[in-house]
């Protein structure tokens, strides 16, 4: 019977995992409005090396169009200056000192409607990781009935368990989805 109840807690924990997903990789889209998480995928020469931007400076929001990165090293600005430029973001940074501004211009029509289609894309994969962890619950589940740990019973009680959990998450998703999609179509 513990064996179940780990079971129904590392279900939850994987799906859990899928809705964190889910929020990272809304973070990074882009909504008209400023958010550190959208210079997560640039990467700066630094060093010798490609390292993520919030390792050679601090990423605020001073104003909710406005990114500031203040850059520790003064040597590394032109180089963080020009990651953002070829990020692919959409971006022109403005170098003052060792700090670069970075305003975030307006979406128009069509990228929001471009950037809704993205985020249902996210959606889904998410929607397609809990049904995953579902899916992998059921077979553990119709494995301990095969071995005789559990009653035909049992099995379907905690079937109907594991799908209300799915269901849950699911619901989650769709709401975030929702929310997002409301957030990225407002002018």
């Amino acid at each position: 019977m513990a064996d179940i109840a780990a079971l129904k807690s590392n279900t939850e924990r994987r799906m859990e995992g899928a809705l964190d997903v889910l929020h990272k990789e809304f973070g990074g889209l882009r909504t008209g409005r400023a958010s550190v998480s959208l210079l997560d995928p640039v990467q700066v020469h630094a060093y010798g090396q490609a390292m993520p931007l919030n390792q050679v400076g601090s990423i605020s929001v001073p104003e909710s169009r406005m990114l500031s990165v203040q850059v520790w090293d003064k040597g590394m600005v032109k180089s963080v200056e020009k990651a953002i430029i070829d990020s692919g973001l959409g971006l022109n940074p403005a170098v003052d000192g060792q700090m670069v501004r970075i305003p975030i211009p307006p979406l128009n029509q069509e990228r929001r409607v471009e950037l809704v289609k993205v985020a249902g894309k996210y959606s889904e994969d998410a929607r397609i990781s809990v049904r995953n962890v579902r899916r992998h619950s059921m077979d553990e589940l119709k494995r301990a009935q095969k071995d005789n740990e559990i009653s035909e019973d049992e099995h379907h009680k905690y079937s109907d368990d594991v799908q209300k959990i799915t269901d849950d998450f699911v619901s989650k998703i769709d709401k975030i989805y929702s929310s997002k999609e409301v957030e990225i179509m407002q002018v």
